[in-house]
């Protein structure tokens, strides 16, 4: 903060708790946005904090309430849902306006008399509150002067948005513990949840109380250095910065980039796939059937091939089902990740379910099919999947035999045939086996039948196994730039000590002994010991009690150091050619600077794509205490915004204990500026991965409802979990209104 912010701090802070307007004067602000601080604290959960002029009781109650909508709060809707501002549903013909209320709560309050002024001025001073409340607006009004040639820049699709976000900021930098409190005396208005309409809010407060105070009290004071007469406010009410036209403007601006909301849906789901999407004929209708309306694809994993394919069956099923399926591209970004290891063998592992006992609980589920019959039904989840280039397995194979095979340590195994099933290109067969196998390719199976052996079919095509090393606490973790280096760690396994590549010279030019790094989000922790031009030693300080697999192409985070990344790296512009032509929004990863979207967007100029949508990633420290600016500064363009709250890597830079109060932070900071939040990372992760969600997963989902968009990430049952989550989002509360209603043990208490 500049010295000049500082003096006018102090003396802002001074004219609030003395409400002695006469005394209160401005230094020449010469301070720009940048210095204003944006690392704050948000400790309050962002709850309902509607505007109810009540008064103490006072009021008859025919008293129609004003409601100060805030970014972060939980108003009902037609269906009794959590919701902000940025999610309203565009106003009605038939429903208030922000001038409705206020004429009607104006008109209750001079219906009460001075009996109502008394009861306010024995609670609180009012004359003194309302000084108060109009040098916090004087301050707010300044602050967009001071930043004019920043607001200036902004398109003008943003201008309004942007202007709001600055009066939010200078809200935030104010001292106004004691003035809170004072409005919450009257329960007039909350400051800390007025982000998406400041200016508005703080206009009709002051309205309330100036007609309160005239109708009330006949005084002819006279109150020096007036800050805002009545036509002034009358002008901002019905200008740009009316409550409801704000409300319509983050409404408009999600509509631009996600898309509008199918029936009475008042969130959209997005589900990011992969090149596993392939193997299934059905799995992205499943997707969109159960309430996917957005599709992300990450542009660090898969090729053009694949993307292209992946967007044809969007596309197609989207118009099939004539539901509305946008497309989302992650560019990679500079993120830093493990290289990829040398594959493992070409085995498949069939491991029965077992008890503590080792005692097998339920036999393990094969799948086994043709190798051009592609995945099983959506409805299946096999424990492994088998292809058998043998047409005369189909033909002769029947439910209730018995397969026996060698598996590839020389074992004799069996599997049962249970179930059969007729799919696209064929048969399949459901077959289990009690106990645990190891299947290669070249596997013969046969049936024994009265002494002979009569095969029946060869298993082909199995996979490369993913390879892994397993890292526990006080290893040696030797990071190499050479990918040609030695990757066999078959002697780390004896000695503690393993080895991995990094091609990325980011990572080793900036790290130093004793810093901190972190692997796959923060699974995995360590302490540098030593760094070369081509080695870094790390000591294993956090992992697994049996230890922790670290595989390829897993995340490397390096917290304490100052790493000066190419925020739009060269494989990313070429990734840009592809998305420009495929995709209706592009997600730019891992933002840390305004220079970040400077270059992004004289690419997008480059190629005359006004229209595509941009999705700023905070997944960095930097990229939080910076996000207004980048703000600010990606709304030069008219390009449609969104910011995706990425609390992967951010947890792990920023800290998890931080993560709750980030989070909210960021969807304050982005509703104050209209711009649609993408809630992402590990949401209902239990439930993608094994079928069963915790109850911390559910209670996180109820948080997301503020946002606009929630993001699943791929897994095994990420059909159910967001068939779940649809509903979860979407769900009718009456019901649970009446059950409590019914808990209450007198009607008259209503």
């Amino acid at each position: 903060m500049t010295a000049s912010i500082v003096t006018n701090h102090k003396a802002l802070r001074h004219a609030i708790h003395t409400a002695d307007v006469s005394e209160f004067r401005l230094c020449n602000q010469r301070g720009m946005l940048a210095y204003l601080p944006c690392r704050l604290n948000a400790r309050q959960s962002m709850k309902t904090a509607p505007l109810w002029p009540k008064l103490r009781n006072t009021l008859t109650r025919k008293t129609t309430p004003f409601a100060i909508p805030n970014g972060n709060d939980e108003s009902q809707r037609s269906s009794s849902h959590a919701c902000s501002d940025d999610q309203v549903l565009m106003p009605s013909e038939s429903s208030y306006c922000s001038s409705d209320l206020y004429e009607e709560a104006v008109d209750s309050l001079q219906e009460s008399g001075s009996g109502v002024f008394q009861v306010v001025e024995h609670t609180v001073n009012l004359a003194s509150l309302l000084d108060k409340l109009k040098a916090v607006h004087l301050h707010v009004l300044a602050s967009e002067q001071w930043n004019a040639s920043t607001l200036k820049l902004c398109h003008k699709n943003y201008m309004d948005s942007a202007t709001n976000l600055i009066h939010y900021l200078a809200l935030k930098c104010l001292d106004i513990e004691p003035l809170k409190e004072d409005l919450a005396l009257i329960s007039l208005l909350n400051l800390e949840m007025v982000n998406s309409s400041v200016l508005a809010s703080l206009t009709t407060s002051i309205e309330l109380l100036e007609n309160l105070q005239l109708k009330s009290v006949r005084t002819n004071k006279k109150v020096s250095a007036e800050i805002c007469t009545q036509e002034k406010l009358d002008q901002q009410k019905k200008g740009h910065f009316r409550i409801d036209t704000l409300r319509m403007k983050a409404y408009s601006n999600r509509e631009l980039l996600l898309g509008p909301l199918q029936g009475s849906k008042l969130n959209h789901i997005m589900t990011t796939v992969g090149e596993e999407a392939l193997e299934s004929e059905t799995l992205i209708a499943d997707l969109i059937k159960a309430g996917t309306s957005i599709i992300r694809v990450n542009c660090a994993h898969g090729s053009p091939e694949s993307w292209s394919e992946i967007i044809r069956r969007v596309k197609r099923s989207s118009q099939m089902l004539e539901a509305p399926c946008q497309i989302l591209m992650d560019l990679a970004g500079p993120k830093l990740r493990t290289d990829d290891l040398k594959p493992g063998p070409c085995v498949v592992k069939v491991s029965p379910k077992k008890d503590a006992t080792r005692n097998v609980i339920f036999p393990a589920q094969v799948w086994l099919s043709h190798k051009d019959a592609g995945a099983p039904p959506a409805h299946l989840s096999p424990d492994a999947v088998l292809f058998i280039d043998d047409q005369k397995f189909f033909s002769e194979t029947k439910v209730g035999e018995t397969l026996r095979f060698i598996d590839a340590r020389g074992k004799k195994r069996m599997l049962k045939i249970s179930k059969v099933f007729h799919v696209f290109s064929g048969t399949g067969f459901m077959a289990e086996s009690t106990r645990t196998a190891y299947v290669s390719s070249g596997t013969e199976l046969y049936i024994k039948r009265k002494k002979d052996r009569f095969p029946v079919g060869k298993v082909v095509d199995v996979p490369a196994r993913e390879s892994f090393i397993r890292l526990r606490v006080g290893d040696l973790l030797i990071i190499s730039r050479d990918g040609t280096c030695d990757q066999d760690n078959s002697f780390g396994r004896t000695s503690g000590t393993h080895r991995i590549t990094c091609s990325s010279g980011y990572l080793f030019d900036a790290v130093k002994p004793g810093e901190r790094i972190a692997f796959d989000d923060g699974k995995i922790w360590g302490v540098i010991k030593g760094t070369s031009i081509s080695e870094i030693v790390v000591s294993i300080t956090h992992a697994g009690l049996r230890g922790t697999k670290l595989g390829s192409q897993k995340s490397i985070n390096i917290p304490d150091s100052n790493v000066k990344f190419e925020g739009v790296t060269s494989k990313d512009l070429v990734d840009l050619e592809f998305v420009a032509s495929h995709a209706d929004m592009v997600g730019v990863s891992f933002v840390r600077d305004t220079r970040d979207i400077i270059v992004l967007r004289q690419e997008l100029e480059k190629r005359k794509l006004q229209n595509l949508g941009i999705v700023l990633k905070i997944e960095t420290k930097s990229g939080f205490e910076k996000l207004p600016l980048l703000l600010l500064e990606a709304m030069k363009s008219s390009n449609p915004l969104g910011v995706m709250i990425a609390r992967g890597d951010l947890a792990v830079e920023c800290g998890w204990e931080r993560l709750a109060d980030i989070q909210d932070e960021i969807l304050s900071i982005s509703v104050a500026a209209h711009i649609p939040v993408i809630w992402a990372t590990q949401v209902l992760e239990s439930l993608v991965k094994s079928g069963v969600p915790t109850r911390a997963e559910i209670t996180d989902v109820a948080s997301a409802r503020r946002a606009s968009c929630i993001m699943l990430n791929k897994g095994r049952h990420i059909v159910e979990a967001v068939s779940t989550l649809d509903n979860i989002l979407n769900s009718n509360s009456k019901q649970m209104k009446a059950e409590v209603k019914s808990l209450v043990p007198s009607s008259h208490l209503f």
